[in-house]
């Protein structure tokens, strides 16, 4: 059977929509934020921008931190690394917002292990990452993974010590309107709302420490 003849050839975007409006995977995103947002309290970093720390923590965040591996990042306050080990403080935060950044890490578990290790006794770890997508237009060279739920699973079974939910979100017509560079303010809610486990647009995970391995990073017993 041959495709349909309508069939577009490019996207109408090529920077997922953001020129047009808001990407399709940030209606999964910040809905999975917007679900957790007692979690973004306290200590709170965040990578290349305090966008989300503000958006979701309405009063509770006492301090904003931004890392990112580009010194040229104004908005960032430090400079790291999250592949290497030990590239963030101990025990330092309540929250780590990482969204959309372990499928342009090299290895991704390392960034886990970092994240774990920074983590209070009580924190909670929010990551998103893309279960379908086109090459990164931004990054198109640091691009490696795309995450299904059972991949990240695993991912997280072998990296992380303590507790972890993951769960893929989106249908099949959102992976076809992201693909296409459609955008939020195109697509009724409540086509976005359907979720079918066949077809992912956005896997997202909330994650807690070992209580006992961070209270030993924190000096407590």
């Amino acid at each position: 059977m041959s495709p349909p003849a309508d069939l577009p050839s490019a996207p109408l975007s090529d920077h997922h929509g953001l020129d047009r409006g808001t990407p399709l995977d940030r209606h999964y995103i910040e809905a999975f934020l917007a679900e957790r947002s007692h979690l973004v309290r306290g200590s709170v970093l965040e990578v290349e921008s305090d966008t989300y720390t503000r958006r979701f923590g309405d009063g509770r965040v006492t301090e904003h931190a931004v890392v990112d591996i580009d010194p040229a990042n104004e908005h960032a306050t430090f400079v790291a690394d999250l592949e290497q080990a030990g590239s963030l403080p101990a025990a330092t935060y309540d929250c780590i917002i990482l969204t959309q950044t372990l499928h342009l890490l090299r290895e991704p578990g390392q960034c886990l292990r970092n994240c774990r290790r920074a983590l209070r006794s009580a924190g909670a770890l929010l990551v998103t990452a893309p279960s379908v997508s086109r090459v990164s237009p931004t990054y198109p060279d640091a691009d490696y993974w795309r995450f299904t739920p059972a991949g990240m699973a695993h991912l997280f079974r072998r990296d992380w010590r303590g507790d972890f939910a993951v769960e893929g979100r989106g249908n099949l017509r959102a992976c076809l309107g992201f693909l296409l560079g459609e955008v939020s303010e195109e697509v009724p809610d409540h086509v976005l709302d359907e979720q079918d486990h066949r077809f992912p647009l956005t896997v997202a995970v909330e994650a807690r420490p070992d209580s006992a391995d961070a209270r030993r990073l924190e000096g407590r017993p």
